[in-house]
């Protein structure tokens, strides 16, 4: 793209005790210390009105725009995070934090336990994602800042954007979740199922007690990161891809990965288990499993809900069917709320959401524009 790069960001960290000294889980079971790993770009304007926060998806991280220094690659969602692009640093300020249970400076299964003085592993209590956007909502309160313009994500970033909604309406002016559902369907479980138990599987998980030692259980995270990929591909972007082709002259008449698309997923895999925690993986999948935002749950009761939606889905998206979207905009229309729709054709799938940038771009633009607008009258 034309526009500017972010320029070169360093991820911050933000520690709380919560109150008393943990956060109270949806589970019953407390947590504390935490830590959230952080990245901001743009300004905060003097009212502090300007805050938009991005959620990022099931193995993203904070680092969503600009690069870190030495770093050939940018961020996540460098495309569309800087000045000129669809969240504007010069005109908003953008944050964009780590969840808990994740592994890239966020207090999860790979973070030591205080208590014990050894990495959590399974000790670590299972989070939902009402959980992370508590913890979330801890770190926008540091900043000083009593209501976002607007939260922004895709896929279980989408959830967590839902999940503002029900649980802190009068904190936010708008919400945009893209390629996401307010519940996942029994096939979505399924994936995720398969794929943790891929993780188990391995014999290197040791009961996810993993980290002091020599081996980790890398091929099963490989194979659930392979499975995960196929979902979020189409068939149509799969064969446009691929397609049947070799990547030698002939069969091998072996195991060995014969046809590209092979290569590929095994190509995927194997640089998942370089950056990304095997335990994280249980946990993420879990509480994505868990989010039942459906039918009222999405709009709490007694509570005056007035944030404007902007809803993306995208036609060839079969991970997150566009019914799911219809479906959040059905129910926010019954409850006179405020929403738009918008369902791209893509031939990507899934992966849509990060890459059909020129159309989020003008959508989610065109949306920002309105609720300022609004916001200045």
């Amino acid at each position: 793209m034309k526009d500017k790069s972010a320029g070169v960001v360093k991820t911050e960290y933000f520690t709380f005790a919560g109150h008393p000294n943990e956060l109270k889980l949806s589970s019953g079971r407390s947590l504390g210390p935490i830590t959230l790993a952080y990245e901001t770009y743009g300004a905060l304007n003097k009212d502090k009105s300007n805050a938009i926060l991005v959620e990022h998806a099931l193995s993203g991280d904070a680092h969503a725009a600009g690069f870190h220094e030495g770093d050939k690659d940018p961020g996540w969602w460098d495309a569309f995070i800087g000045p000129g692009k669809a969240l504007d640093t010069e005109k908003y300020f953008v944050i964009c934090s780590n969840v808990i249970g994740g592994c890239k400076g966020s207090t999860g299964p790979s973070s030591v336990n205080p208590g014990t003085g050894k990495p959590y592993g399974l000790d670590f209590p299972i989070i939902t994602i009402e959980d992370m956007v508590k913890a979330q909502a801890q770190l926008v309160g540091h900043f000083g800042i009593k209501q976002l313009l607007s939260v922004i994500g895709g896929s279980v970033g989408g959830m967590q954007v839902l999940q503002w909604v029900a649980s802190y309406p009068e904190r936010i002016k708008s919400a945009i979740p893209i390629a996401t559902a307010a519940k996942h369907s029994p096939q979505q479980i399924a994936f995720d199922e398969v794929g943790r138990q891929a993780v188990m599987a391995d014999p290197a998980w040791n009961k996810g007690d993993y980290y002091d030692k020599h081996e980790k259980p890398e091929r099963g995270l490989a194979v659930a990161r392979m499975i995960g990929h196929i979902t979020y591909m189409s068939d149509k972007s799969m064969e446009e891809k691929f397609s049947r082709k070799l990547k030698e002259k002939d069969y091998s008449f072996s195991f060995t990965a014969d046809f590209e698309v092979e290569g590929y997923l095994r190509y995927k895999g194997d640089n998942f288990v370089k950056r990304f925690d095997a335990n994280s993986y249980l946990y993420i999948t879990k509480a994505m499993d868990y989010c039942d935002l459906s039918g009222d749950k999405l709009l709490p009761k007694g509570k005056r809900v007035d944030v404007k939606f902007l809803v993306i889905a995208f036609k060839s998206d079969w991970l997150y069917p566009s019914y799911q979207s219809q479906d959040i905009v059905r129910q926010l229309k019954i409850h006179g709320i405020d929403a738009t729709y918008c369902e791209v054709r893509s031939t990507y799938g899934h992966d849509a959401f990060l890459l059909e940038v020129e159309e989020e771009t003008r959508l989610v633009k065109h949306f920002l524009r309105s609720i300022c607008a609004q916001t200045t009258k």
